[in-house]
Parts: structure tokens; sequence; C-alpha cells
């Protein structure tokens, strides 16, 4: 699929420029309130940066910029998310992070001046703003706020990069399984009489993206979990019985 998906995104590049135009800034500046990086500007700032702005929308799956592509600028989340990943020689592909509205994605070669660290793909239609890196680097010099919100949004980055080699590296993928499900019960779940309830629309193989193995090990994995108590699982849909049990079980030195 990845690797249509980017054939794709060369053959219809002259396309995709047809889904760019620029449009008027009332709403933008809204939004870009809403994002760590932009909301502490004034309205005048924002009114500048929304007026430059170019908005760009994409369906499922379709790429929005490949690894070590020159970077032009960043991207504002509108609606929708975004994932960002790399893909081995044999196609495997291992998500870094997954950036949902309304957030920005992109800020690293905006500021370091190389080219895009990863490939990303929108995970659903998708509504984004283009910010054109000059421009971001001359309102970071007028207006240090935004320099400094970069530099703490590029070090929350730098943690959750260093959270994810722990992840892959110390914990084994029963565990791994567990601390997404654990994180999407905390952000998307509904607490029920019989425990937390959640709807999971991702596949075994976009599973297997998101914690470093493949589709198989994902779905004896998941097995597992509910054979311990630990889940209970049926089609998209999942209960936790108790969020402080799998939290225990993601975080334990050995569970397997």
């Amino acid at each position: 699929m990845t690797q249509v998906t980017v054939t794709e995104h060369f053959l219809k590049f002259s396309f995709n420029k047809a889904k760019i135009h620029i449009i008027m800034p009332d709403d933008k500046i809204a939004i870009f309130k809403q994002t760590e990086l932009f909301r502490d500007l004034d309205d005048a700032v924002l009114d500048v940066l929304a007026k430059h702005s170019v908005v760009k929308r994409l369906q499922r799956d379709e790429i929005l910029f490949l690894a070590s592509e020159p970077a032009k600028g960043l991207f504002v989340i509108a609606s929708g998310s975004v994932r960002a990943f790399r893909t081995s020689a044999d196609g495997r592909e291992q998500v870094i992070h997954v950036e949902r509205a309304v957030t920005t994605i992109a800020e690293v070669p905006v500021f370091d001046d190389g080219n895009y660290p990863s490939t990303a793909a929108a995970e659903e239609p998708t509504t984004l703003y283009f910010l054109n890196k000059q421009l971001i680097l001359k309102t970071a010099v007028e207006h240090p706020q935004l320099a400094l919100a970069a530099l703490k949004l590029l070090a929350s980055r730098l943690r959750r990069c260093a959270e994810l080699v722990e992840t892959l590296s110390l914990r084994e993928v029963g565990q791994r399984l567990a601390s997404l499900l654990l994180e999407e019960a905390r952000n998307n779940g509904t607490k029920t009489e019989r425990g937390t309830e959640i709807e999971l629309r991702l596949t075994h193989n976009q599973l297997a993206a998101r914690i470093g193995t493949v589709r198989e090990v994902v779905t004896r994995a998941l097995i597992r979990l509910q054979e311990q108590g630990l889940i209970v699982h049926e089609g998209k849909e999942f209960l936790i019985p108790d969020i402080k049990v799998i939290a225990a079980y993601a975080e334990a030195e050995n569970s397997e």
C-alpha cells in the first residue's frame, strides 16, 4: 500500500498542485491559536501568517511529503490526522509519530535547514495549511516567543523519539501493543460498567507499523492479551476491563 501510494505521489504531482489554493484567513487565525507553536503570537502576526498560508486537502493514505525531500515549510493540521513514518527496503513501515488536529508537523527541517526526516501521510481525510519556511524563520527572528515555542515543541518531539527507542528496544511486543491500546483508551475511550471501551480502526498491518513488528505477531499478541484477561476483543471493538492492570503489564520489566 505504501509503495503504491508513494508512486502515485510522483505520478500525480501535477494534480496535487491543483489541490492547493489560497483561501481567506478569517478562520485560520482561530486554528493557528490552537497550536503550541503559534498560540503566543499576536493576532496581527497570525493574520500575516494566515494570509500567506496555503490549504491542502488529503484523502486517507495520501502522501503529504516523502522522507529526504527538500523541506519548503511546515504544515498546520486543521482537521484529521497525519502519521510520520520510515519505510525499509523490503517495504516494512515503522510509524514514528501520529499528529492529530490541531497541531503542526514538519517543524524540524524548518529550523535545521535539512530535508524532511520522514514520510508523512494522512490517516484519514485531512485539511492542512502550508507555511513557507522563510516566512516562519523571519517571524521567529522578529517575534522571539515563536522561537521559544519552537524550542519547547522540538524538545517534546525529542522526548517522544527517546520513548519510542526505549519501547522498541526494551519492551516486548505484547507490552507495546498494550501501551498503544492504553493510550487510545485514555484519549478516546468510553467508560462503562464493564470497563473502558474503544473502537480501533487500525488494521493488524497498521498496528504492526505502530509498534515495530509484523501482522502475524500482532495477531498472536492480541490473542495472548485476551487470554490473560487484559482485553476483550471483537472485530474493531475493544474492552479494557481494568486500566490499572493493563498499565502495570505495559510497564512491567519482564512480562513475557
